[in-house]
Protein backbone atom coordinates (compact mmCIF):
# COMPACT_ATOMS: atom_id res chain seq x y z
CA UNK A 1 0.00 0.00 0.00
CA UNK A 2 1.42 3.38 -1.04
CA UNK A 3 1.49 6.22 1.43
CA UNK A 4 -0.35 9.35 0.27
CA UNK A 5 1.94 12.17 -0.85
CA UNK A 6 2.93 14.71 1.77
CA UNK A 7 0.76 17.81 1.49
CA UNK A 8 2.73 21.06 1.65
CA UNK A 9 2.30 24.69 0.71
CA UNK A 10 2.03 25.06 -3.07
CA UNK A 11 5.13 27.26 -3.34
CA UNK A 12 7.45 24.46 -2.15
CA UNK A 13 8.29 22.84 -5.50
CA UNK A 14 12.04 22.34 -5.88
CA UNK A 15 14.20 20.12 -3.63
CA UNK A 16 15.78 23.25 -2.13
CA UNK A 17 12.48 25.00 -1.42
CA UNK A 18 10.93 21.79 -0.08
CA UNK A 19 13.77 21.32 2.39
CA UNK A 20 13.52 24.98 3.46
CA UNK A 21 9.72 24.71 3.78
CA UNK A 22 9.82 21.46 5.74
CA UNK A 23 12.61 22.40 8.16
CA UNK A 24 12.66 26.17 8.57
CA UNK A 25 9.90 28.34 7.12
CA UNK A 26 7.48 29.39 9.81
CA UNK A 27 9.40 27.78 12.66
CA UNK A 28 9.71 30.31 15.51
CA UNK A 29 13.26 31.67 15.71
CA UNK A 30 14.64 33.11 18.95
CA UNK A 31 18.35 33.06 18.11
CA UNK A 32 19.64 36.55 17.32
CA UNK A 33 22.19 35.31 14.80
CA UNK A 34 19.50 33.50 12.81
CA UNK A 35 17.14 36.47 13.11
CA UNK A 36 19.88 38.67 11.70
CA UNK A 37 20.57 36.18 8.89
CA UNK A 38 16.95 36.18 7.79
CA UNK A 39 16.73 39.97 8.03
CA UNK A 40 19.67 40.31 5.65
CA UNK A 41 18.53 37.54 3.29
CA UNK A 42 14.95 38.87 3.07
CA UNK A 43 16.27 42.36 2.29
CA UNK A 44 18.65 40.94 -0.32
CA UNK A 45 15.79 39.02 -1.89
CA UNK A 46 13.94 42.25 -2.77
CA UNK A 47 13.19 42.09 -6.49
CA UNK A 48 14.53 38.55 -6.80
CA UNK A 49 13.24 35.00 -6.41
CA UNK A 50 13.66 33.37 -2.98
CA UNK A 51 15.04 30.26 -4.71
CA UNK A 52 17.96 32.41 -5.92
CA UNK A 53 18.71 33.41 -2.33
CA UNK A 54 18.47 29.83 -1.09
CA UNK A 55 20.99 28.74 -3.73
CA UNK A 56 23.43 31.43 -2.55
CA UNK A 57 22.77 31.06 1.18
CA UNK A 58 25.92 29.07 1.97
CA UNK A 59 28.00 31.67 0.11
CA UNK A 60 26.30 34.42 2.11
CA UNK A 61 27.12 32.68 5.36
CA UNK A 62 30.80 32.65 4.39
CA UNK A 63 30.89 36.18 2.95
CA UNK A 64 28.95 37.68 5.86
CA UNK A 65 30.94 35.92 8.61
CA UNK A 66 28.13 33.49 9.51
CA UNK A 67 25.88 36.53 9.94
CA UNK A 68 27.60 37.71 13.07
CA UNK A 69 26.21 41.27 13.32
CA UNK A 70 29.33 42.53 15.15
CA UNK A 71 31.60 41.40 12.34
CA UNK A 72 29.26 42.69 9.61
CA UNK A 73 28.95 46.06 11.39
CA UNK A 74 32.75 46.37 11.19
CA UNK A 75 32.96 45.81 7.41
CA UNK A 76 35.14 48.40 5.70
CA UNK A 77 35.15 49.80 2.17
CA UNK A 78 37.80 47.19 1.37
CA UNK A 79 35.41 44.45 2.53
CA UNK A 80 32.62 45.97 0.43
CA UNK A 81 34.85 45.98 -2.67
CA UNK A 82 35.71 42.34 -2.04
CA UNK A 83 32.00 41.45 -1.68
CA UNK A 84 31.22 43.27 -4.94
CA UNK A 85 33.63 40.89 -6.68
CA UNK A 86 32.17 37.76 -5.04
CA UNK A 87 30.10 35.81 -7.63
CA UNK A 88 28.57 33.68 -4.87
CA UNK A 89 26.35 36.50 -3.59
CA UNK A 90 24.11 39.20 -5.07
CA UNK A 91 26.62 41.90 -5.95
CA UNK A 92 24.52 44.96 -5.27
CA UNK A 93 26.27 47.80 -3.47
CA UNK A 94 23.04 49.19 -1.98
CA UNK A 95 22.12 45.80 -0.50
CA UNK A 96 25.63 45.22 0.84
CA UNK A 97 25.71 48.70 2.40
CA UNK A 98 22.26 48.02 3.82
CA UNK A 99 23.47 44.80 5.48
CA UNK A 100 26.26 46.76 7.21
CA UNK A 101 23.91 49.57 8.25
CA UNK A 102 21.37 47.02 9.49
CA UNK A 103 24.03 45.19 11.50
CA UNK A 104 24.85 48.43 13.32
CA UNK A 105 21.17 49.15 14.01
CA UNK A 106 20.66 45.51 15.08
CA UNK A 107 23.46 45.88 17.66
CA UNK A 108 21.78 49.02 19.02
CA UNK A 109 18.52 47.12 19.57
CA UNK A 110 20.46 44.31 21.27
CA UNK A 111 22.13 46.83 23.56
CA UNK A 112 18.80 48.49 24.41
CA UNK A 113 16.66 45.36 24.89
CA UNK A 114 19.21 42.68 25.75
CA UNK A 115 18.46 40.85 22.50
CA UNK A 116 16.86 41.50 19.13
CA UNK A 117 14.70 38.46 19.80
CA UNK A 118 13.12 40.16 22.84
CA UNK A 119 12.40 43.32 20.85
CA UNK A 120 10.93 41.50 17.85
CA UNK A 121 8.77 38.92 19.65
CA UNK A 122 7.24 41.66 21.79
CA UNK A 123 5.19 42.65 18.71
CA UNK A 124 3.22 39.39 19.00
CA UNK A 125 3.38 39.07 22.80
CA UNK A 126 5.81 36.16 22.36
CA UNK A 127 3.24 33.95 20.61
CA UNK A 128 3.10 33.27 16.85
CA UNK A 129 0.00 34.52 15.03
CA UNK A 130 -1.93 31.50 13.76
CA UNK A 131 -3.49 32.38 10.41
CA UNK A 132 -5.91 30.13 8.61
CA UNK A 133 -5.37 30.24 4.85
CA UNK A 134 -6.84 27.72 2.43
CA UNK A 135 -4.79 28.90 -0.57
CA UNK A 136 -1.65 30.93 -1.29
CA UNK A 137 -3.83 33.54 -3.02
CA UNK A 138 -5.36 34.42 0.37
CA UNK A 139 -2.04 35.23 2.04
CA UNK A 140 -1.40 39.00 2.16
CA UNK A 141 1.84 40.58 0.99
CA UNK A 142 1.84 42.87 4.03
CA UNK A 143 -0.24 43.53 7.12
CA UNK A 144 -0.79 46.37 9.58
CA UNK A 145 1.70 44.65 11.88
CA UNK A 146 4.36 44.35 9.17
CA UNK A 147 3.85 48.06 8.44
CA UNK A 148 4.32 48.89 12.13
CA UNK A 149 7.48 46.78 12.49
CA UNK A 150 8.82 48.19 9.21
CA UNK A 151 8.23 51.75 10.39
CA UNK A 152 9.97 51.13 13.71
CA UNK A 153 12.94 49.47 12.01
CA UNK A 154 13.29 52.40 9.59
CA UNK A 155 13.11 54.86 12.48
CA UNK A 156 16.00 52.94 14.03
CA UNK A 157 18.11 53.26 10.85
CA UNK A 158 17.42 49.97 9.05
CA UNK A 159 16.97 49.85 5.28
CA UNK A 160 15.47 47.29 2.88
CA UNK A 161 12.82 46.67 5.52
CA UNK A 162 9.61 47.73 3.78
CA UNK A 163 6.29 46.20 4.92
CA UNK A 164 6.36 43.45 2.26
CA UNK A 165 9.93 42.44 3.11
CA UNK A 166 9.05 42.48 6.80
CA UNK A 167 5.96 40.34 6.27
CA UNK A 168 8.10 37.77 4.43
CA UNK A 169 10.53 38.01 7.36
CA UNK A 170 7.71 37.45 9.87
CA UNK A 171 6.67 34.34 7.92
CA UNK A 172 10.21 33.01 7.70
CA UNK A 173 11.02 33.40 11.42
CA UNK A 174 7.66 32.17 12.64
CA UNK A 175 6.02 35.32 13.99
CA UNK A 176 3.12 34.18 11.82
CA UNK A 177 2.12 30.68 10.76
CA UNK A 178 1.21 31.16 7.11
CA UNK A 179 1.35 27.54 6.07
CA UNK A 180 -1.94 26.72 4.36
CA UNK A 181 -4.31 24.63 6.48
CA UNK A 182 -3.83 21.56 4.27
CA UNK A 183 -0.02 21.64 4.72
CA UNK A 184 1.46 19.12 7.14
CA UNK A 185 3.51 21.90 8.79
CA UNK A 186 0.43 23.97 9.66
CA UNK A 187 -0.59 21.86 12.65
CA UNK A 188 3.03 21.08 13.58
CA UNK A 189 3.50 24.82 14.13
CA UNK A 190 0.39 25.24 16.25
CA UNK A 191 -2.34 25.76 13.67
CA UNK A 192 -5.65 24.11 14.38
CA UNK A 193 -7.04 22.54 11.18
Amino acid sequence: MNNPPVQRCAWAQSPLSIEYHDREWGTPVYDDRVLFEFLILEGTQAGLNWETILKKRANYRTAFRNFDPRQVAAFTEETICSLLENPGIIRNRRKINSAIQNARAFLEIQAEYGSFDRWLWNFVDGVPIQNRWNALSQIPAETDLSKRISQQLRQRGFSFVGPTIIYAYMQAVGLVNDHTVDCFRYSQLGGVP
